[in-house]
């Protein structure tokens, strides 16, 4: 069955927002629905994912809440998960989305540099670009006419403020009472289009030099993302996205997948609110035939998020049938202790903007 497959490596990306992606998932969560919004909830799942050997979780996020009606309302801000999930693992990537539409650039740069050292190196960024009116509305903006390039303003400009410092700028010599090497911390002096940006950044250089950004082909920024995500509702519009996204400068692709390994379960939930598509790859059955699918999307893609319908029941599926599945198959290994999550996806360190210049 396998020999038809090319095996390369395929990264596996978990997204742990609240309960599960259908959106009736606290229905069947096993739990009190307030406890979603608690530490233990961070806790388990992100316990399961990473000892599951997951190479990375991504936490959803948006200025407005995840439901207006009588699913969930609410949900914690999605780097303070990814902070405190940084304390309780070694090994599993860690990435937020952040709006760059509606957060502040310098801000951004320093929470997700910050994230990078409380995690030693396995910080990612899922670009996010929130442009309706109502969440424009939640700081007091009105929505772009051009919000892509905001996206790659926004984008430049985090970037340049994680090179502001160099890789040896902080010296801490103590004879001298110097912290660092004032040479060697840099203004940026960003201009864009609705912003500028002296700098230089409040928080030394990340330890991968530049966090790990993610970005939905939706967005158009492939030549400048390290990773794009591709969504396609089969294989074959997987499959042309992730080329185009190659075409268009990507490292890697990653396809965007919804799975749920109880077809009754999400039947059952529909019954209170439909779980709509939205574009994706959507897969519902057993994990046979889902590590069919991964092994055959090895040709197509470098990765794939898993978005499952009920973290409850199907994460213990994913971990104690698909992974070890796909491990013997030899096309998943699970990160290292104290691995970057670029050393993880095979991506070099990048070389300091500043000091090249320099």
């Amino acid at each position: 069955m396998t020999s038809e497959f090319r095996r390369q490596p395929l990264h596996l990306a978990l997204e742990v927002d609240g309960d599960g992606a259908h959106p009736a998932a606290w229905r069947a969560s096993g739990r009190a629905p307030s406890t979603v919004l608690t530490p233990q909830a961070i806790r388990d799942v992100v316990a399961r994912a990473e000892d599951g050997g997951f190479t990375l979780l991504t936490y959803a996020d948006s200025p407005l809440p995840p439901s207006a009606g009588l699913d969930a309302a609410g949900r914690l801000e999605a780097v303070g998960r990814a902070a405190y999930s940084s304390r309780l693992t070694d090994r599993i990537g860690l990435a937020p989305t952040a709006h760059a539409t509606t957060t502040e650039p310098f801000h951004l740069a320093a929470q997700l540099a910050s994230l990078d050292h409380a995690s030693r190196g396995r910080a990612g960024w899922i670009v996010g670009a929130a442009n309706s009116v109502e969440a424009l509305r939640t700081i007091g903006a009105t929505p772009l006419a051009d919000p892509r390039q905001e996206v790659l303003d926004v984008i430049d400009v985090v970037r340049r403020l994680w090179d502001s410092w160099e890789d040896d700028a902080v010296i801490k010599d103590v004879p001298t009472g110097r912290y660092l090497d004032p040479g060697k911390v840099h203004h940026v002096d960003f201009e864009g289009r609705t912003f500028s940006v002296k700098g230089p950044l409040i928080t030394p250089r990340p330890p991968q030099g530049q966090v790990v950004v993610f970005g939905p082909d939706s967005l158009d920024i492939a030549g400048r993302v390290d990773v794009v995500l591709v969504a396609g509702a089969d294989f074959d519009s997987l499959r042309q996205q992730a080329d185009a996204a190659r075409a268009a400068g990507a490292s890697l692709v990653f396809a965007e997948v919804e799975v749920s390994a109880d077809a009754g379960q999400v039947a059952a939930l529909d019954q209170h609110t439909p779980w709509e598509p939205v574009g994706r790859l959507r897969h519902v059955g057993p994990p046979g035939e889902l590590v069919n699918l991964l092994l055959r999307l090895t040709t197509a893609v470098d990765g794939v998020r898993l978005h499952p319908a009920v973290l409850s029941t199907d994460l213990p599926v994913l971990t104690g049938h698909v992974l070890p599945e796909l491990a013997s198959a030899g096309v998943h290994q699970p990160p290292q202790p104290h691995q970057t999550l670029r050393s993880a996806l095979g991506l070099a360190r990048p070389v300091n903007r500043y000091a090249t210049a320099g």
